[in-house]
């Protein structure tokens, strides 16, 4: 019996597998699916499993609690501005450090580990992610004005996944702090990729935000304003939410939000006839 539930899984899942082999999805990976080791196994596992299939996995990874501790270690405060990172001239060497050096290479390692082929990179790579600084009030804190796909297809094309540390540069060589779930959708619409999927610390967008059981399992982009009007859509959401849209309204197919506090949510999301998350589509 358990042999045939095994079976019956795999079946349900082929189409789905078929759907996705040869396309390209962008995965957003932060928050507590990155700080529990399970979890971050569970994600990586994932991922391996996504390339093994035949998707071309593009993994772009911020990494929040890691800078902050490291900050504090170095006897430096963390202080945020309108829910952003104040970044200075030392803080962002140290965001870049973390991100690129002790992250980064953390899920290089991983993916390896699980026979994988992936290649670290930053946004400072080949200047991938272009930036110019946001405002002076947040310090060296940027908005995207470019991706460049180059580094990120030669990956691709090769066989590898590339992990991307989501810190940017302007081009007098000026290093950024760059939000990850901005970064990520930038490189999801630039490369056009076929799914963008966020993972998150809730389940995905709720109608009503005490109630866990009142998932929206799609959301419509010409809804999306008058989600935000009726309070539906809000907090930390909004970014997401707008983040996503941008990509979409610049080569992005469709984006999901899914719970990266469940383990393998990626394939629940991918590979079963009913969606994990928010599915978010033009129509």
């Amino acid at each position: 019996m358990e042999r045939q539930k095994r079976a019956e899984v795999l079946l349900e899942a082929l189409p789905y597998m078929q759907k996705y082999s040869g396309q390209t999805i962008v995965v957003k990976y932060g928050g507590n699916a990155m700080t529990n080791a399970d979890l971050k196994m569970s994600v990586m596992r994932d991922i391996a499993l996504l390339q093994m299939i035949g998707v071309n996995i593009v993994l772009v990874h911020g990494g929040g609690p890691d800078i902050s501790a490291t900050l504090d270690k170095l006897g430096k405060e963390t202080v945020f501005i309108d829910g952003l990172r104040y970044t200075d001239s030392e803080a962002v060497e140290i965001v870049a450090t973390v991100l690129a050096g002790k992250i980064n290479k953390s899920l290089v390692a991983d993916l390896h580990s699980l026979g994988a082929k992936s290649l670290g990179l930053s946004g400072i790579d080949g200047a991938m992610i272009e930036a110019e600084q946001k405002d002076v009030k947040f310090g060296y804190v940027g908005n995207v004005t470019k991706i460049n796909v180059e580094p990120i297809n030669l990956a691709l094309e090769n066989g590898y996944i590339p992990v991307i540390a989501t810190t940017g540069i302007d081009h007098a060589g000026q290093f950024y702090n760059i939000n990850a779930d901005t970064a990520a959708a930038e490189i999801a619409a630039a490369i056009s990729a076929e799914q963008f999927i966020l993972l998150t610390d809730i389940r995905g967008v709720l109608r009503d935000v005490n109630d866990s059981n009142s998932l929206m399992s799609k959301i419509v982009v010409a809804d999306i304003p008058n989600l935000i009007d009726e309070g539906i859509i809000t907090g930390g959401m909004i970014p997401k939410i707008k983040a996503c849209t941008h990509a979409m309204r610049h080569g992005l197919k469709e984006a999901v939000i899914i719970d990266g506090r469940v383990e393998h949510s990626i394939l629940l999301e991918l590979f079963a006839d009913k969606g994990f998350g928010t599915l978010i589509k033009q129509s």
